[in-house]
């Protein structure tokens, strides 16, 4: 009798216990995948789509990239994983041990215990296809798709980074972010093409309108900056933008976002300039530190040769010049204006987008036929002195100058 309590107390405390199990697969992105230091044989999971697939007698290897990076993350499995669901394109969950690569072209690979096909994807049917670089026309006609190449992904990603930092530059320089107004009365630079809002069956009268006034997509957020400027020193606004000039350009976007700010009690000109030289720097240097693999891809497909630009521009200070000094470089050079530089600009044709005839042609003078009196690689800097021009408009000219080749 003694003995079956005890044997019954044993069951009862058997029962009790936790059961061991093994220990939850860590869930981590494909770039800290690839950064992790240590790999040692933890269990984790990653998620991501199938860049490409080689089977083999005895082993399988994939390529999956969930958008964190652009390189990808090496999965190594046994044959027997292999599927026809299992294809280029497909969205899989693989759960696995970590570990170093024996292969020198990556330092980690994951060792896959379970792969799971989240979403099956027909090779025949997709319009893009392995070790195939389309063409970014091309891209254009699948819009839903395109972010998954590597172009456009590391644009993306660079993009991202870059608003990330410009909102970092401000906020730790005291800027108050506003959230200015995408639907507006007003026509901040008196372009005259403009996007107007209007429900989509007017009224028959005036009373009946959805807006009393005409309300229009929002070309800037300046003039309510300046409202909020005589609250708070220092403010700005980064959104989207909207213009409709009807052209086909990569000079004219129908959208756009675009940084705008505003300081009160500023003393100098020089002192804005120190602002705006320090933006440029703060975010250059942040996506250059964050995503040199996508800045390295898109100098190379995109923009060849703007790496040395934007390095050269971290480590030198920016050229600061009068416009008055601008107009005279510009009059020296040999090619022949549709309206001559002469010091100051009344009575001339102007662009009440961006200001008057004359101080548009200073934004080709940098482009163009600056290189004579500047050697190298530097940012540029041109006080509008302009009377004629709207106080609206930017006073000065930011542009990058080349050095052409044997200077």
């Amino acid at each position: 009798m003694f003995g079956a309590r005890c044997l019954l107390r044993a069951l009862r405390s058997c029962s009790s216990a936790p059961c061991p199990r093994h220990k939850p697969s860590a869930k981590l992105s494909v770039r800290d995948a690839l950064g992790a230091q240590n790999a040692s044989g933890e269990r984790v999971k990653v998620q991501g789509w199938v860049r490409s697939v080689r089977s083999q007698k005895e082993v399988l290897f994939l390529h999956v990239n969930d958008g964190s990076s652009l390189e990808s993350l090496q999965v190594v499995a046994d044959s027997n994983c292999d599927s026809r669901e299992l294809a280029f394109g497909s969205s899989v969950e693989v759960q696995g041990q970590l570990v170093k690569s024996l292969s020198k072209k990556q330092n980690v690979e994951l060792k896959a215990e379970k792969i799971e096909v989240v979403g099956s994807c027909d090779p025949k049917d997709f319009p893009f296809k392995y070790k195939e670089r389309p063409t970014l026309e091309y891209l254009r006609q699948f819009p839903h798709l395109r972010c998954r190449t590597n172009v456009l992904g590391s644009i993306l990603r660079v993009r991202s980074e870059a608003t990330a930092a410009i909102h970092s530059f401000f906020k730790d320089s005291g800027f108050v972010h506003i959230h200015t107004p995408i639907i507006t009365s007003n026509d901040c630079e008196g372009a005259g093409e403009l996007f107007q809002v209007e429900p989509p069956s007017k009224g028959k009268v005036p009373e009946e309108n959805f807006f009393d006034v005409p309300a229009f997509l929002t070309v800037s957020g300046q003039l309510h900056l300046e409202v909020m400027s005589g609250a708070f020193t220092q403010v700005f606004t980064f959104g989207p933008t909207f213009r409709a000039e009807n052209s086909q350009s990569r000079r004219h976007l129908a959208e756009f976002y675009m940084v705008e700010a505003e300081i009160s009690f500023i003393e100098s000109l020089q002192d804005l300039m120190q602002v705006m030289e320090g933006l440029f720097k703060s975010a250059a240097a942040a996506v250059l530190s964050s995503c040199p693999e996508d800045v390295a891809l898109c100098h190379r497909v995109l923009a060849p040769g703007q790496k040395d630009r934007l390095e050269h521009m971290l480590k030198n200070n920016f050229l600061i010049i009068s416009y008055t000094e601008a107009v005279e470089i510009l009059q020296q050079a040999s090619q022949n204006f549709t309206f001559t530089p002469e010091g100051m600009c009344p009575g001339r044709p102007r662009d009440s987008l961006r200001g008057c005839t004359a101080c548009q042609t200073v934004s080709l003078l940098l482009r163009q036929h600056f290189f004579p009196v500047v050697k190298g690689l530097r940012a540029v800097g041109v006080v509008r002195a302009c009377e004629e021009c709207d106080t609206f408009v930017l006073r000065l000219f930011l542009t990058l100058v080349p050095t052409p080749v044997g200077c």
